[in-house]
């Protein structure tokens, strides 16, 4: 199945409420006939559109191809969250990596933060940085390691922006009385993903990048000079870099193989107006703990923005249906509020959840694999990518050292088996285990 067209309109973005209140940026071309460049990128997302952006202020002459719009995928359509460390914690960072590396992992999870602060500044990007996001505990037990493990970041890496919360404290944040307690990041924060990634582009562009959109990949040629077709012309260039995430499909197996495209979903509710202020007290995102992670938080215009639910297929479900339950588990308040948005998006998974950095063929760089932790590390990426371009490849090889493994059961089971462990770990979310 091409998850570029399983589940959305060609060329189009998803009938979603960022894209309703998306900042205009006039149609690129597509790619007619050949043309020549120093640099191909696949992929007009936050990994790719960041990566043309470094390298066209670097003077690199660049090309990116996108299949449908920019930003059609997970980041036109994510929580908006930007938040602090890797995707996996640094406890298991540093018993599966070593101190000196998981030090290293988390300066630059400290930088990623800071580039997207400092690009949406320094290019006038129209978007704003909301600060805050509290992680809410389902459990005591939960609540206890998250409240250990914001000494240590402390004391090991001193890091100054948690604060601890108790259940009153958590219930009086979040209006909800399902919680334990948790804490809040002050340093990370979230915005609108969509503006985003189009102020990236309107950057990317003005500093010199070649933009296509409408313009699929259906075929690479590799080897010293690789050479990227589509139905309607080819790029022959020096180097190439696949930033795809998610929808990478045929393009580079040996990557697919370690990254698996998963789906989510996100409601937009009717302007709550008033009742505002008893769902989120203060304009902070939210994430909890449960597996199938539930995350929200408040638009600018006060709908709640909710993520969350289970499904098991590449074809979007009955998104309201599949989203509504977890938002009314933890909002029953909401019961006939009005939904005036739904909308799914394809994101990609790695098996240890760190992000997936290569050289899959010869002149040719990947990233990819952001398990839902992209906003912020996907545009480092971009940047890292962008180095490695330039022969500064110390922060990438850090990257691809990281070790990845293939998922079990190749192309024909691999799905399968992902439908029986998220079926079990959404078994024992249920029973609050």
């Amino acid at each position: 199945m091409n998850l570029l067209h399983a589940n959305d309109q060609a060329g189009a973005y998803p009938p979603s409420y960022y894209a309703a209140t998306r900042t205009p940026l006039a149609e690129f071309p597509a790619l007619q006939g050949q043309i020549q460049a120093d640099v191909c990128i696949v992929g007009g997302g936050y990994t790719g559109l960041s990566a043309a952006l470094h390298l066209a202020e670097k003077g690199y002459d660049v090309v990116l191809l996108e299949a449908h719009k920019l930003a059609f995928g997970a980041s036109g359509r994510n929580g908006g969250q930007v938040g602090s460390g890797q995707r996996q914690d640094q406890d298991w960072i540093e018993k599966a990596l070593g101190r000196e590396v998981a030090h290293k992992l988390w300066d630059l999870a400290e930088e990623s933060k800071a580039l997207v602060k400092n690009l949406i500044q320094n290019h006038q990007i129209p978007v704003t940085f909301h600060p805050g996001i509290a992680h809410a505990c389902w459990t005591d037990v939960q609540v206890r390691d998250s409240h250990v493990y914001a000494e240590k970041l402390h004391r090991d890496y001193g890091y100054t922006h948690l604060e601890t919360l108790d259940r009153v404290a958590i219930q009086n944040l979040i209006g909800s009385k399902v919680y334990k307690g948790g804490e809040i990041d002050r340093d990370a924060g979230h915005l609108h993903p969509l503006n985003y990634a189009l102020g990236l582009a309107a950057a990317a562009a003005k500093a010199g990048t070649r933009l296509h959109e409408r313009s699929e990949v259906i075929r690479i040629d590799h080897g010293a000079t690789p050479v990227v077709h589509t139905a309607t012309g080819k790029v022959v260039a020096k180097q190439l870099i696949l930033a795809c995430n998610g929808y990478l499909g045929n393009l580079a197996p040996n990557v697919a193989a370690k990254v698996m495209p998963i789906n989510n979903f996100i409601l937009a509710t009717e302007p709550l107006g008033d009742r505002a202020k008893d769902i989120l007290s203060q304009p902070i995102a939210v994430a909890d703990t449960k597996f199938v992670v539930n995350y929200w938080r408040l638009s600018e215009d006060n709908r709640l923005l909710f993520g969350g639910g289970e499904s098991y297929g590449y074809r979007f479900p009955d998104i309201i249906k599949t989203t509504s339950k977890p938002m009314l588990e933890v909002y029953p308040q909401l019961k006939g509020t009005k939904i005036d948005y739904a909308w799914g998006g394809t994101l990609a998974i790695t098996m240890n959840r760190m992000p997936c950095f290569t050289r899959p063929y010869p002149n040719t760089l990947s990233a990819s694999g952001y398990s839902g932790h992209g906003v912020a590390m996907a545009t480092l990426a971009g940047k890292i990518l962008a180095e490695a371009t330039a022969a500064q490849s110390e922060r990438f090889d850090l990257m691809a050292s990281l070790p990845q493994q293939r998922f079990p059961g190749g192309a024909a089971l691999r799905w399968p088996l992902l439908v029986l462990a998220m079926t079990w770990y959404g078994m024992r979310d249920r029973l609050g285990i």
